[in-house]
Protein backbone atom coordinates (compact mmCIF):
# COMPACT_ATOMS: atom_id res chain seq x y z
CA UNK A 1 0.00 0.00 0.00
CA UNK A 2 1.19 3.56 -0.62
CA UNK A 3 1.29 6.55 1.53
CA UNK A 4 -1.85 6.82 3.26
CA UNK A 5 -3.93 10.13 2.06
CA UNK A 6 -5.20 11.71 5.65
CA UNK A 7 -8.09 14.09 5.43
CA UNK A 8 -8.72 16.30 8.69
CA UNK A 9 -12.77 17.27 9.19
CA UNK A 10 -12.61 20.11 11.70
CA UNK A 11 -15.48 22.50 12.72
CA UNK A 12 -17.12 23.73 15.94
CA UNK A 13 -18.70 21.87 18.25
CA UNK A 14 -22.27 20.18 16.88
CA UNK A 15 -21.25 22.09 13.09
CA UNK A 16 -22.25 18.29 11.89
CA UNK A 17 -18.74 16.84 11.78
CA UNK A 18 -19.62 13.08 12.17
CA UNK A 19 -22.31 13.28 9.98
CA UNK A 20 -20.27 14.56 6.94
CA UNK A 21 -17.84 12.11 7.51
CA UNK A 22 -20.38 9.03 8.11
CA UNK A 23 -21.18 10.79 4.35
CA UNK A 24 -18.17 10.61 2.65
CA UNK A 25 -17.23 6.98 4.14
CA UNK A 26 -20.75 5.66 2.69
CA UNK A 27 -19.97 7.16 -0.52
CA UNK A 28 -16.39 5.46 -0.85
CA UNK A 29 -17.55 2.08 -0.13
CA UNK A 30 -15.95 -0.62 -0.97
CA UNK A 31 -13.07 1.66 -0.69
CA UNK A 32 -10.79 1.03 2.80
CA UNK A 33 -11.35 4.18 4.61
CA UNK A 34 -10.07 4.40 8.36
CA UNK A 35 -11.45 7.06 11.12
CA UNK A 36 -9.65 8.60 13.73
CA UNK A 37 -11.60 10.82 16.60
CA UNK A 38 -9.36 13.81 18.29
CA UNK A 39 -11.55 13.26 21.59
CA UNK A 40 -10.31 10.11 21.61
CA UNK A 41 -7.12 11.62 22.94
CA UNK A 42 -8.52 13.47 26.07
CA UNK A 43 -6.10 13.42 29.10
CA UNK A 44 -6.83 10.63 31.79
CA UNK A 45 -8.03 12.34 34.73
CA UNK A 46 -8.66 9.64 37.54
CA UNK A 47 -6.06 10.37 38.94
CA UNK A 48 -7.88 13.77 40.39
CA UNK A 49 -11.38 14.35 42.57
CA UNK A 50 -14.62 14.25 40.50
CA UNK A 51 -15.44 17.73 41.47
CA UNK A 52 -12.11 18.92 39.86
CA UNK A 53 -12.37 16.82 36.96
CA UNK A 54 -15.57 18.86 36.47
CA UNK A 55 -14.07 21.83 36.35
CA UNK A 56 -11.92 21.09 33.92
CA UNK A 57 -11.81 22.46 30.57
CA UNK A 58 -12.30 20.52 27.64
CA UNK A 59 -12.54 22.75 25.13
CA UNK A 60 -8.89 24.19 25.13
CA UNK A 61 -6.26 22.69 23.35
CA UNK A 62 -4.31 21.44 26.30
CA UNK A 63 -7.23 18.75 27.24
CA UNK A 64 -5.83 16.79 24.85
CA UNK A 65 -3.11 14.79 24.43
CA UNK A 66 -2.27 15.89 21.08
CA UNK A 67 1.49 14.40 21.25
CA UNK A 68 0.09 11.03 20.72
CA UNK A 69 -2.51 11.70 18.04
CA UNK A 70 0.47 12.88 16.33
CA UNK A 71 2.24 9.80 17.25
CA UNK A 72 -0.01 7.91 15.84
CA UNK A 73 -0.16 9.45 12.50
CA UNK A 74 3.00 9.21 11.99
CA UNK A 75 3.45 5.79 12.34
CA UNK A 76 -0.05 5.33 9.71
CA UNK A 77 1.88 7.29 7.63
CA UNK A 78 4.87 4.93 7.71
CA UNK A 79 2.36 1.76 7.43
CA UNK A 80 2.69 0.79 11.08
CA UNK A 81 -0.60 0.16 13.13
CA UNK A 82 -1.73 2.08 16.37
CA UNK A 83 -4.01 1.63 18.93
CA UNK A 84 -5.84 4.97 19.72
CA UNK A 85 -6.89 5.23 23.53
CA UNK A 86 -10.73 4.77 24.59
CA UNK A 87 -12.03 7.14 26.49
CA UNK A 88 -14.84 7.88 29.06
CA UNK A 89 -16.91 11.26 28.62
CA UNK A 90 -18.88 11.03 31.76
CA UNK A 91 -15.93 10.03 34.23
CA UNK A 92 -13.15 12.25 32.07
CA UNK A 93 -11.16 9.02 32.06
CA UNK A 94 -9.12 6.65 30.07
CA UNK A 95 -10.91 3.13 29.63
CA UNK A 96 -8.35 -0.30 28.62
CA UNK A 97 -8.51 -1.40 25.45
CA UNK A 98 -8.78 0.04 22.38
CA UNK A 99 -9.80 -1.25 19.00
CA UNK A 100 -6.37 -1.39 16.82
CA UNK A 101 -6.35 1.24 13.36
CA UNK A 102 -4.53 -0.01 10.59
CA UNK A 103 -2.74 1.77 7.61
CA UNK A 104 -5.40 2.21 4.58
CA UNK A 105 -4.83 4.30 1.63
CA UNK A 106 -7.85 7.35 3.15
CA UNK A 107 -7.54 7.76 6.71
CA UNK A 108 -10.25 10.42 8.25
CA UNK A 109 -9.53 12.51 11.69
CA UNK A 110 -12.26 14.42 12.75
CA UNK A 111 -12.07 16.62 15.53
CA UNK A 112 -13.01 20.30 16.41
CA UNK A 113 -9.47 21.62 17.58
CA UNK A 114 -7.12 19.72 14.88
CA UNK A 115 -6.31 22.91 12.93
CA UNK A 116 -5.51 24.28 15.78
CA UNK A 117 -1.97 23.10 16.40
CA UNK A 118 0.53 23.68 13.48
CA UNK A 119 2.18 20.53 14.52
CA UNK A 120 -0.85 18.19 13.61
CA UNK A 121 -2.54 19.71 11.03
CA UNK A 122 0.45 19.57 8.76
CA UNK A 123 0.09 15.68 8.67
CA UNK A 124 -3.27 16.38 6.85
CA UNK A 125 -3.05 16.20 3.10
CA UNK A 126 -6.65 17.68 2.92
CA UNK A 127 -8.23 20.22 5.83
CA UNK A 128 -11.93 20.21 5.47
CA UNK A 129 -13.85 23.06 7.77
CA UNK A 130 -17.35 21.89 8.31
CA UNK A 131 -19.48 25.86 8.65
CA UNK A 132 -22.88 25.63 10.26
CA UNK A 133 -24.47 28.79 12.73
CA UNK A 134 -23.96 28.94 16.34
CA UNK A 135 -27.53 28.89 17.30
CA UNK A 136 -27.60 25.03 15.23
CA UNK A 137 -24.18 23.83 16.45
CA UNK A 138 -25.62 25.29 20.46
CA UNK A 139 -29.21 23.10 20.10
CA UNK A 140 -26.77 19.91 19.02
CA UNK A 141 -24.49 20.43 21.98
CA UNK A 142 -27.26 20.45 24.21
CA UNK A 143 -28.97 17.49 22.93
CA UNK A 144 -25.53 15.73 22.89
CA UNK A 145 -24.93 16.68 26.53
CA UNK A 146 -28.21 15.85 27.62
CA UNK A 147 -28.52 12.50 25.75
CA UNK A 148 -25.22 11.01 25.94
CA UNK A 149 -22.84 12.25 28.33
CA UNK A 150 -25.69 12.61 31.33
CA UNK A 151 -25.06 16.17 31.83
CA UNK A 152 -28.01 18.17 33.62
CA UNK A 153 -29.47 21.67 31.40
CA UNK A 154 -27.97 23.76 33.80
CA UNK A 155 -24.50 22.24 33.36
CA UNK A 156 -24.23 21.91 30.15
CA UNK A 157 -25.33 25.51 29.23
CA UNK A 158 -22.70 27.18 31.70
CA UNK A 159 -20.63 24.70 30.34
CA UNK A 160 -21.21 25.75 26.85
CA UNK A 161 -20.96 30.15 28.23
CA UNK A 162 -17.87 29.18 30.13
CA UNK A 163 -15.27 27.09 28.06
CA UNK A 164 -17.23 26.06 24.71
CA UNK A 165 -18.24 29.79 23.28
CA UNK A 166 -15.06 31.43 24.09
CA UNK A 167 -12.56 28.72 23.16
CA UNK A 168 -14.50 28.20 19.93
CA UNK A 169 -13.55 32.38 19.86
CA UNK A 170 -10.14 31.81 20.62
CA UNK A 171 -9.11 28.63 18.74
CA UNK A 172 -11.64 27.05 16.62
CA UNK A 173 -13.26 29.83 14.40
CA UNK A 174 -9.63 31.06 14.12
CA UNK A 175 -7.82 28.09 12.65
CA UNK A 176 -11.09 27.76 9.59
CA UNK A 177 -8.25 30.20 8.07
CA UNK A 178 -5.91 26.68 7.55
CA UNK A 179 -8.69 24.99 5.66
CA UNK A 180 -8.02 24.19 2.06
CA UNK A 181 -11.88 23.53 1.78
CA UNK A 182 -15.19 25.13 4.07
CA UNK A 183 -18.34 23.56 3.91
CA UNK A 184 -21.53 24.80 5.03
CA UNK A 185 -23.45 22.57 6.69
CA UNK A 186 -26.62 23.92 7.98
CA UNK A 187 -28.39 21.26 5.58
CA UNK A 188 -27.21 18.05 3.60
CA UNK A 189 -24.38 19.16 1.39
CA UNK A 190 -24.46 16.58 -1.74
CA UNK A 191 -22.10 18.87 -3.66
CA UNK A 192 -19.80 19.37 -1.23
CA UNK A 193 -19.61 15.49 -0.73
CA UNK A 194 -19.44 14.65 -4.47
CA UNK A 195 -16.22 16.71 -4.74
CA UNK A 196 -14.48 15.64 -1.80
CA UNK A 197 -15.25 12.14 -2.73
CA UNK A 198 -14.07 12.89 -6.01
CA UNK A 199 -11.05 14.29 -5.17
CA UNK A 200 -10.28 11.16 -2.90
CA UNK A 201 -10.98 8.73 -5.13
CA UNK A 202 -8.32 10.57 -7.98
CA UNK A 203 -5.45 10.51 -5.12
CA UNK A 204 -6.45 6.84 -4.51
CA UNK A 205 -5.83 6.52 -8.36
CA UNK A 206 -2.59 8.21 -8.38
CA UNK A 207 -1.41 6.39 -4.94
CA UNK A 208 -2.15 3.05 -6.81
CA UNK A 209 -0.55 3.75 -10.60
CA UNK A 210 2.64 5.06 -8.37
CA UNK A 211 2.57 2.17 -6.36
CA UNK A 212 2.36 -0.25 -9.33
CA UNK A 213 5.42 1.83 -11.24
CA UNK A 214 7.18 0.88 -8.15
CA UNK A 215 6.72 -2.56 -8.69
CA UNK A 216 7.70 -2.57 -12.18
CA UNK A 217 10.84 -0.77 -11.78
CA UNK A 218 12.01 -3.21 -9.00
CA UNK A 219 11.13 -6.50 -11.24
CA UNK A 220 12.96 -4.90 -14.22
CA UNK A 221 16.16 -4.26 -12.09
CA UNK A 222 18.76 -6.88 -12.77
CA UNK A 223 20.18 -9.03 -10.48
CA UNK A 224 23.43 -8.11 -8.88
Amino acid sequence: MGKPFVIGVAGGTGSGKTTFTKNILQALRPHHVSVIQHDWYYRDRSGIPEDERAAINYDHPNALETTLLIKHLKALKAGRPVCPPRYNFVTHTRMPGGEEVRPTPVIIVEGILLFAEEALRNLFDLKIFVQTEADLRLLRRLQRDLSERGRSFESAVAQYLDSVRPMHEMFVEPSKGYADIIVPASRENQKAIRMIVDLIRRQADRTRRAKKKRAGSRKSRPEP
